[in-house]
């Protein structure tokens, strides 16, 4: 199996933003444009997060999604927002070919089987935002999962929920890690490896990067694929640095 390369793109109100730990967030460019170049540059996919997701700003983000499907060829997945089976149906009409599924499935797992049921479990990706426990809050696992953005926990074991999730028919989980997200200091990779064995769908890695070689040990540590924003975004690597790092590493990208 050959490990993908996924840029992120989080947008609010039609432009991608970029923060650390989801805060102080800034402008980081056109979507679409952003979007176009990753393509040229060999990402296996794109991901898009609504992190707005207000209902005013829903329209924004379907222009968007189908603004880029018309210009982008490599698979798109779309996020944020989005609470039912009628939701996923108008992104995927809008051009998305993946949709990613966070706070409402936790509030409703059932939601998950919906969607596997109605538009198969290849469509659907579970966005699981954890972090560490701290304070009173215990789980098996040391990870909890989280809803706003990391504002807010859940006590919630993350491991737990990611195999639940995949039972009911999730596709892929993309596992992003709140405690390292936009700091590029490396992916999670206790909590990475720790998902891994409780979960037989692809796991997406994300939050964390900083150097191609985080890369690298997040493939090592069990990720299918590996998910950046920042560090695309403003240059500090190419998808192509990445996927060159990677294969000198003995490690399979297409």
């Amino acid at each position: 199996m050959t490990v993908r390369v996924i840029p992120c793109l989080d947008v609010d109100a039609g432009r991608v933003v970029k923060g650390v730990n989801f805060e102080n967030l800034r402008d980081a460019g056109d979507p679409v444009e952003l979007a176009s170049r990753y393509d040229t540059e060999g990402a296996d996919e794109v991901t898009f997060l609504d992190v707005s997701a207000s209902s005013g700003d829903r329209a924004t983000m379907y222009d968007v999604v189908s603004r880029t499907a018309e210009q982008v060829f490599v698979p798109l997945t779309v996020g944020g927002g989005v609470r039912t089976a009628d939701d996923v149906d108008r992104l995927l009409r809008a051009g998305a070919d993946k949709v990613g599924v966070n706070t409402a499935a936790i509030a409703r797992p059932e939601l998950i089987a919906e969607i596997a049921d109605r538009f198969g479990s290849q469509v659907l990706v579970l966005s699981v935002d954890a972090r560490r426990v701290t304070g009173d809050v215990r789980t098996e696992s040391g990870f909890e999962v989280t809803t706003h953005g990391g504002r807010r926990g859940t006590g919630i074991d993350a491991v737990a929920w990611a195999a639940r999730a995949a039972e009911l028919g999730a596709g892929e989980i993309l596992l992003n890690s709140m405690d390292a997200d936009g700091t590029t200091s490396g992916f999670d990779l206790e909590m990475l490896g720790a998902i891994r064995s409780q979960v037989r769908v692809p796991l997406i890695a994300s939050g964390g990067a900083g150097t191609p070689a985080h890369f690298v040990d997040a493939a090592r540590a069990g990720a299918d694929a590996v998910l950046a924003a920042s560090v695309f975004h403003f240059g500090a690597m190419t998808v192509d640095d990445v996927k060159a790092t990677m294969r000198a590493e003995g490690i399979a990208v297409r």
